[in-house]
């Protein structure tokens, strides 16, 4: 890593290049953005740099890998893992990407989004052609293009249009000797060797800076129609989906969450409402949208597919949602639930995932198993079981909270992705490695896969400057 005195000469020669508005040493300024969205990791940098365009990225790429100084790229600091917080011994510089915030171009089909734009902007420029991005998330009023896509996001659309992955068409990026990629133009077929795009996305910037990112847009929701619907199990749930699939490709969002989690928001969360009358085991929350080509009604089609599933004792109560405001509360309930599960007390969480098929049944064994293992504790799991995605809280005894989380969470982690390695899932569905879940990788993942992260990282980055201690070193 570089010593202070070759960081300080990079930022002074920056500054007298680019200015004090791209080159920010104010301690003040630079604050809010070394703490990590949970508040789990603290670091530490001289400068954040805040480039506008892909050339200026270049040049301070270019002059930082001269220097020796690593560089940790930042957007909207929405990362669940910290992915995006400098080291603690403030031996990197921030690379701030929020001023590239332009969209370059927008069509029917497709957008050229800079790194720094908000998804929420995306979302609101897409629809005023009457298109849409289909990909959202809670934090859409903060994270960035650049982030999502280093992250390779998923959120509650992926089945039907998959995650981040599937919608990026192309990249720009500044690789680790500030040499520019740009596969902004995508072709259809295109068979020169490896694939550089596919590496960036979920690379969480440890192979390059993306710049910009042409992505696939999707004809706008004409009308949607959202349920709440209560289930005995996560089987039933689940063939509730399969039946659905059958008859329409209309379904876009399906989650899972339990009672339990359903009451901590109720609890917490003000102006939530049940949705059903009385108590159910598991619930779930399902939309249906119709594009403006679509000639069936989203609503009458949810009438129709969950009075069937009524009558094969597959669905215990079911309701489809008035009018917008019903549906936007539906999804509140959604959307809170991480809220809620912090205001619950501390909880060891797990972003993981499993074969769709598994899900059901995973979710009920591994919170026995977990609950057994250690006692007091209490365990479940809420997510998007069209994908296999779950949200797996083991919430600390009552009584031992802090001290639960410091002394024995770590061993309750391991035990959760012994779980999953042994079900052929993925310890990190959504979220990303960051630097929280990086020994848990090399603990749980095939040697195999590990040798090939570290040669695609030492060969697109051999000296470790693009940001270090995540993912891979």
């Amino acid at each position: 890593m570089s010593n202070a005195s070759d960081r300080r000469a990079l930022i002074e020669r920056l500054r007298t290049r680019f200015g004090e508005r791209t080159v920010v040493t104010d301690a003040a300024a630079i604050e809010p953005w070394l703490t990590d969205w949970r508040g789990r990791w603290h670091g530490a940098a001289e400068a954040m740099l805040q480039p506008s365009t892909t050339d200026e990225v270049a040049a301070i790429v270019r002059s930082a890998a001269q220097a020796g100084v690593a560089l940790v790229p930042q957007g909207g600091n929405t990362s669940m893992v910290g992915g995006a917080t400098p080291p603690e011994d403030g031996s990197a510089l921030l690379l701030s990407l929020r001023r590239m915030n332009r969209i370059r171009e927008i069509d029917d089909d497709h957008a050229v989004a800079e790194a720094g734009v908000i998804l929420a902007d995306l979302h609101q420029s897409a629809g005023e052609r009457g298109a849409r991005f289909p990909l959202t998330l809670g934090s859409r009023g903060s994270c960035t293009i650049g982030g999502l896509t280093a992250a390779n996001a998923g959120g509650t659309q992926v089945l039907r249009f998959g995650t981040m992955r599937s919608l990026v068409l192309g990249i720009e990026a500044v690789l680790a000797d500030g040499s520019v990629h740009n596969g902004l133009r995508p072709l259809k077929k295109d068979n020169r060797g490896y694939d550089l795009d596919g590496l960036l996305v979920g690379s969480e910037g440890t192979l390059g800076i993306i710049t910009a990112v042409n992505l696939r847009l999707v004809p706008a929701v004409r009308e949607r129609a959202v349920a709440w619907v209560g289930v005995d199990d996560p089987q039933d749930a689940l063939d509730l989906l399969r039946g659905m699939q059958r008859e329409t490709t209309a379904v876009e969002a399906f989650e899972i969450l339990p009672e339990d989690s359903l009451q901590r928001v109720l609890h917490h969360i003000p102006g939530t409402r049940p949705p059903l009358p009385g108590n159910h085991r598991w619930h779930v929350l399902v939309e249906a949208v119709a594009a403006p080509r679509d000639a069936a009604a989203p609503d009458l089609l949810l009438q129709q597919l969950l009075e069937r599933a009524i009558a094969a004792g597959i669905v215990r109560d079911a309701v489809i949602a008035a009018n917008e405001r019903q549906a936007e509360a539906f999804w509140r309930i959604r959307d809170s639930i991480s809220e809620a599960e912090r205001a619950s007390g501390p909880a060891a969480q797990h972003d993981i995932s499993v074969p769709v098929d598994a899900m059901p049944r995973f979710m009920i064994e591994a919170a026995a198993a977990v609950e057994q293992a250690f006692q007091g504790t209490q365990a479940s799991g809420f997510g998007h079981l069209g994908d296999g995605n779950v949200h797996f809280h083991v919430r600390a005894p009552q009584d031992r909270g802090a001290e639960w989380i410091r002394n024995e969470a770590p061993a309750a982690i391991r035990l959760v992705h012994d779980l999953v390695t042994a079900e052929g899932g993925s310890i990190s569905a959504e979220h990303g490695i960051g630097q929280m879940k990086k020994e848990e990788l090399l603990r749980t993942a095939p040697a195999a896969r590990i040798q090939a992260l570290r040669a695609i990282k030492h060969a697109l980055d051999p000296c470790g400057l693009m940001n270090p201690g995540k993912l891979i070193d």
